[in-house]
């Protein structure tokens, strides 16, 4: 029994090892890449390791020279979208959930139901309507263009709700007869037990607008304002194609979310596992 459990374990392990593998390569791809020049580039072709190690493209690209590409500009900006976007997400997303998942009012079950039915439409169709109330708003070359239109999520709401569900109404009933009123036991008592769950809903949310191309491209045209994503497009050049910066640019924009994960991967797993949800 025990050489059976051994040999599965083994074989866990190499498939692991295997995905990682695929993973990781093109990222070390882009990152050896990034530490070449662009004539080596260019001149030799394909190889993996650099022939002469240089940080040409880092320097070239933090340079106050490249007022074309303000990467630090960019970087900044994606900062503030994405930390303003993940604080109103998980403020928005788990008051909505506390109300489906604690409350009792009328049309809750129709309301939630709604709701889920928004999900089976992809967000492309969103894109026009959004970008006229934008306009209408004048917010577009704006911040807030980037922070509102994903301040929620019916999958954000649906996953903490199912959290929610998962904790004892007991404590509920035994603040109520302590004196706590709806705010004081969804902040004092439910928001700390929803912990993990708004960890994984915080990291969806903060790498979502930080990766975000698609939205940023349409309602952001000022090279100022841009954020990193769109930003790498004209890392590529215009006229001619810089691999090097591009790659540069590439490994610097991954920065934030790989740091993120390394502080936050123990509520993650956790809460990936969800195991307060299961009486959802």
């Amino acid at each position: 029994m025990k050489k059976k459990i051994s040999i599965v374990k083994t074989l866990a392990f190499i498939f692991c090892l295997i995905f990682a593998l695929i993973w990781i390569a093109p990222l070390a791809q882009s990152l050896l890449t990034s530490l070449k020049s662009e004539k080596e580039i260019k001149m030799s072709g394909f190889s993996f390791l650099p022939q002469n190690f240089t940080f040409e493209s880092y320097t070239d690209l933090f340079s106050t020279r490249s007022d074309s590409t303000p990467i630090i500009k960019w970087f900044i900006n994606s900062l503030i979208t994405s930390t303003a976007s993940t604080a109103l997400v998980l403020l928005i997303s788990s008051t909505s959930a506390f109300a489906y998942a604690r409350l009792k009012f009328k049309g809750r079950n129709l309301l939630f139901g709604i709701l889920m039915a928004t999900m089976v439409f992809p967000s492309v169709i969103n894109l026009i309507p959004l970008y006229k109330i934008c306009a209408a708003l004048n917010m577009i070359n704006t911040k807030w263009a980037l922070i509102l239109p994903g301040a929620s999520g019916a999958f954000n709401i649906f996953l903490i709700r199912q959290f929610m569900l998962g904790i004892p109404k007991e404590l509920d009933e035994a603040a109520r007869i302590d004196g706590a009123n709806y705010f004081q036991i969804y902040y004092k008592i439910i928001l700390p037990l929803c912990a993990p769950v708004l960890t994984v809903v915080g990291m969806f949310a903060f790498t979502g607008s930080w990766n975000d191309f698609l939205w940023p491209t349409l309602v952001i045209s000022n090279v100022d304002k841009m954020t990193i994503t769109p930003g790498m497009q004209i890392l590529k050049g215009t006229y001619d194609v810089y691999p090097s910066h591009a790659m540069a640019g590439g490994i610097v924009s991954v920065i934030p979310t790989f740091v993120l994960f390394l502080f936050a991967q123990k509520y993650f797993i956790k809460g990936m596992q969800l195991q307060s949800a299961v009486k959802g």
